[in-house]
């Protein structure tokens, strides 16, 4: 089956590209709030970040068909010692934007993958009360709905997007909890941005769309979403910010294996002066972080 497939390096705060009730599904990951691996100093503070989502929730609502599905793989982060509820923050985002609380699904990555993790440590240093922090090895899947979804309705593809009943069970999909290895920091695509393994959106584009639905990425990153949704019959769409990455996702989603036919590639002016702004961000970040270690 021909689909289509549209890269917009712009900011999703305004996806003006697509139309009201456009979308069936999204599938994405967004940033972590200045995480220290991955985002450092993204976000000048946690307001900012809410904002963020506040108006991303906002257009989703208006480009997401009626009783269709957003599903956000993220989870609560520990900043300089801080830790922000994010999960229950964001939950509460969506619904007073209007979405529905669907459920959550635990994402448990196989012990001994995680990246870093000095927080038990401590408890070993320091065998009293007080001080344990457990390492941390998972993440959650937020899934929201636009209002109910009308069974009923008939879908041209309903017979070629059956579920596979064996795979379903094989791999426990039926579950909350889904053991899933975690892309690796030593994996190429992980040097640019923080990656979802494709397992998540295969299980997620299976389950919440049929052949021939549009898939919406609002944080492309390296293009796992976009690259799965194609690979299952789906169409899709992903904006990112980030000009840097456009060589990862067009190798990535297979851009270049059919000389972009099938694509269609959008830069906007936001995009430039977004990616100029977070790198004197980061930059600064790095820098004061650098000056207070040396100053030890």
């Amino acid at each position: 089956m021909n689909t289509f497939h549209r890269i917009i390096f712009g900011d999703c705060r305004n996806m003006k590209e697509l139309k009201d009730n456009s979308i069936d599904l999204v599938v994405t990951s967004p940033p972590y709030y200045n995480a220290p691996f991955d985002f450092p100093g993204m976000f000048k503070s946690y307001e900012e970040f809410l904002q963020l989502m506040k108006d991303v929730a906002k257009e989703l609502l208006r480009v997401m068909k009626q009783g269709r599905i957003v599903c956000l793989v993220t989870d609560d982060m520990l900043v300089n010692g801080v830790k922000y509820p994010i999960i229950a923050d964001i939950t509460k985002i969506f619904m007073e934007a209007g979405f529905r609380y669907r459920d959550k699904i635990i994402w448990r990555k196989p012990e001994g993958y995680i990246r870093i993790s000095r927080r038990s440590g401590v408890t070993i240093q320091h065998p009293f009360p007080m001080y344990f922090y457990p390492d941390n090895l998972k993440e959650e899947i937020i899934i929201f709905q636009k209002g109910e979804y009308d069974y009923k309705s008939n879908n041209s593809n309903k017979e070629k997007s059956k579920i596979d009943i064996k795979e379903f069970q094989k791999n426990k999909w039926y579950l909350t909890v889904w053991d899933i290895t975690n892309v690796l920091p030593a994996a190429k695509e992980a040097k640019f941005t923080a990656v979802f393994p494709d397992e998540i959106p295969n299980r997620l584009i299976k389950l919440f769309s049929f052949v021939g639905d549009t898939i919406l990425d609002p944080f492309l990153g390296s293009g796992t979403t976009m690259k799965v949704a194609r690979k299952l019959g789906r169409n899709s769409v992903g904006y990112e910010i980030d000009l840097e990455l456009e060589k990862v996702i067009k190798e990535k989603v297979g851009y270049n294996l059919v000389g972009g036919n099938g694509f269609e590639i959008i830069k906007r002016e936001d995009a430039k002066k977004l990616r100029t702004n977070l790198n004197k961000q980061i930059n600064e970040t790095l820098a004061k972080n650098y000056k207070k270690v040396n100053s030890r």
